[in-house]
């Protein structure tokens, strides 16, 4: 197994661990994009038109000629379109509910009812996942979009999940080698250009590292506030958070606790999946020998029958 080191939260290497198997997952940029845009999709909220809208008014069409004149609406020099009734001279015989009129409804509606989610396996989610944790070691990768400054992964001792104020947990961050992207990041806050400034979404701001811990600590709300900065528990990691724009390579500092409980992960996952096996194989052994004999008394039954005849 390869090896890492650990580094304390001054900047120095504290001893070396070995890395779990799931480090070593082949980069499979097309199912981490797959599970990347399946879990955008569940932030996405149902919208849908209202079913009455731009038909709440008088418009009528009339498609057969044994009316009185004054309603029929052919033959008349107009198109054969719905028109208002019982309105003021301004408005009688004026176009509406139809997607070419003014005020009327939408050609072709939001549905509140379409599904939007995108469903993935279970197997390829998790794939995804391990394959993008393993693009996390990939220099070349993380390079394309972070400032490395020094061998991935990075490990750093678990004394960095006690800190909880701010300035302390980027002082730890700089002294472990990423201090040049989290200024990169900060110096690339920018206002939004376009409509979303009026609904909220005034500010935009690049991504920089992502602090996996090995539970809920102090450090999760003390990083939060530092701008491009996630952090989140082994628990709580999916493939968003390590493939941001469904791209994976992310600059990521682990927590030793945090490699530990990714190895424990995949070790519980890989023995829960053998032991079904084993349950399925016994089931179907079980099944198959009762089958078995159901058969053979039968068989028996028939042959005592026979017998008796003669």
């Amino acid at each position: 197994m390869a090896k890492a080191n650990v580094y304390a939260i001054d900047g120095t290497v504290k001893s070396t661990m070995e890395l779990p198997s799931v480090f070593a997952t082949e980069f499979r940029p097309v199912i981490i994009k797959r599970a990347a845009l399946a879990l955008q999709t569940t932030k996405k909220q149902p919208k849908g038109n209202d079913q009455r809208a731009g038909k709440m008014n008088t418009a009528l069409y009339v498609g057969y000629r044994g009316v009185p004149a004054y309603r029929r609406t052919i033959n008349v020099e107009h198109a054969r379109l719905p028109r208002l009734q019982n309105r003021g001279a301004l408005l009688y015989g004026r176009v509406a509910a139809v997607p070419n009129a003014v005020g009327g409804t939408r050609a072709h509606g939001l549905k509140a009812w379409e599904t939007i989610v995108e469903k993935i396996n279970k197997k390829e989610r998790r794939l995804a996942l391990k394959s993008a944790i393993g693009a996390t070691t990939n220099k070349k990768l993380v390079e394309m979009r972070f400032i490395v400054e020094k061998e991935l992964p990075i490990i750093v001792e678990d004394k960095l999940e006690e800190i909880a104020k701010t300035a302390e947990v980027l002082a730890a961050l700089e002294k472990v080698g990423v201090g040049k992207d989290l200024e990169n990041a900060r110096g690339k806050i920018r206002k939004r250009a376009g409509r979303g400034k009026s609904r909220g979404r005034t500010w935009k701001e690049k991504k920089s590292v992502l602090i996996i811990t090995g539970k809920n600590s102090p450090v999760l709300k003390a990083s939060r506030n530092l701008p491009g900065v996630d952090a989140v528990t082994v628990a709580s990691l999916n493939v968003d958070l390590l493939a941001p724009g469904a791209e994976a390579g992310r600059l990521v500092v682990y927590t030793k606790s945090a490699v530990e409980e990714l190895g424990k992960e995949v070790e519980d996952r890989a023995s829960s999946s053998k032991d079904n096996k084993s349950a399925r194989e016994t089931k179907n052994a079980k099944a198959d020998s009762e089958i078995k004999a159901t058969k053979k008394e039968t068989k028996d039954a028939k042959k005592t029958i026979v017998v008796k005849k003669e």
